[in-house]
Formats: structure tokens, C-alpha cells, sequence
């Protein structure tokens, strides 16, 4: 049997089973940590879609997802170090550090900072 074959057909079968045996077995009773608050402090409230969302929350998640991003980038060039030029070792070194200039301004802006003085 080709694998391909194998890949189009099996694969999304054996999926579709599996997620049936599990909508068909698993228990659906609510315990505490289903209906406790949640990992950023809201407290579940059923019927009401529209909550306060602290802008903090938002800037960590971009925050990493720009880290995230930018040391994604630096993959290409840890394989093809050895192939590159002096240039492309000294471009390697201004990203760096144009990295570290903005992770150091967003410490000194307090953009990480989760939790507040007012306690």
C-alpha cells in the first residue's frame, strides 16, 4: 500500500474513531477544576460572554509570540554558521543585540510584570 495512500485514507479514519470513542466514553460530570476560576483569575459565569480583560494578559502573549518568532529565526543561521561569512556572523550579532535592546525595554517599561503594587 502506498504511504500516501496510507496518509489520506487511515489516518483521518482512524481520527474519526478515535474522537467518537471518546465523545461516546468519557464522563461528562463537572468537578471543581472544571468550574473554578481560571488561570488568569475570572471566575466562569455562565450566559455572560463579555469580561474585563486586563491588557497585561494581551502584551505577554505578543511578547512571546515576538520571542517566540525571532528565535525561530535564529535556526537557519546556528545550522550555517560555519558557511557564512564574517558578514553574516556580524549580522547575527546585530540582531542580537537589537534583541537584547528591546527585551531590556520592555523589562523597564514593565510590559512583563504581571502583578500589581496595589496589593
Amino acid at each position: 500500500m502506498n504511504n500516501i495512500l496510507m496518509l489520506f485514507i487511515f489516518v483521518p479514519i482512524l481520527a474519526g474513531i478515535l474522537l467518537l470513542l471518546n465523545f461516546l466514553l468519557a464522563p461528562k460530570n463537572a468537578y471543581e477544576s472544571k468550574v473554578s476560576a481560571y488561570e488568569c483569575g475570572f471566575s466562569p459565569i455562565y450566559g455572560q460572554t463579555r469580561n474585563v480583560f486586563h491588557i497585561n494578559f494581551f502584551l505577554v502573549a505578543l511578547l512571546f509570540l515576538i520571542f517566540d518568532l525571532e528565535i525561530l529565526l535564529l535556526f537557519p543561521i546556528a545550522v550555517t554558521l560555519y558557511q557564512v561569512s564574517v558578514f553574516g556572523f556580524s549580522m547575527v550579532l546585530i540582531f542580537f543585540i537589537v534583541l537584547t535592546i528591546g527585551f531590556i525595554l520592555e523589562i523597564g517599561t514593565g510590559s512583563i510584570k504581571l502583578a500589581s503594587n496595589n496589593s
